[in-house]
């Protein structure tokens, strides 16, 4: 099967905004979301897309990934759950590293262990905890860093 990684149309919001709900939803079972699906596809459709780079892997015309840059941050990947441990996010992490060659960074939530392991494999180092009062699901998270 061929994937592809390529840059995200507009055309491709609904279906970036499906794998971002399904993939939140297997992944962080605990963590109570912010937005209302209807607003999660809102977003993912004027804002994400239009305003972010933002790039997707496409398997048999479906998409199974998103990545989402700001500047040299990883603001968003998120997998089709079935698609986790295939290699994709690798895919995505090399992608971002050779766009971003300087520096990445992230966040993500202390409960997302799996998420944490995965990044730090990519040689992401913690550099810092916060209680979760400055994101909107109010969840404890970590800020991971990649310098080559």
């Amino acid at each position: 099967m061929d994937l592809l990684l390529r840059r995200a149309e507009n055309t491709d919001a609904a279906d970036i905004a499906d794998v971002w709900l399904r993939s939140f939803a297997a992944a962080l079972p605990t963590v109570g979301r912010g937005h209302t699906d209807d607003a999660v596809r809102r977003w993912f459709s004027e804002v994400v897309v239009p305003q972010h780079e933002t790039w997707v892997a496409v398997a048999d015309g479906i998409v199974r990934g998103l990545l989402v840059l700001d500047a040299a941050e990883v603001e968003q990947l998120y997998l089709e759950p079935s698609w986790r441990g295939c290699g994709l996010g690798d895919r995505f992490i090399d992608l971002a590293k050779r766009l971003r060659p300087n520096r990445l960074g992230l966040w993500t939530f202390q409960v997302n262990e799996p998420a944490r392991r995965f990044y730090e494999r990519h040689g992401f180092v913690e550099v810092d905890r916060t209680d979760g009062s400055r994101n909107e699901e109010r969840e404890p998270d970590v800020r991971l860093v990649w310098r080559p």
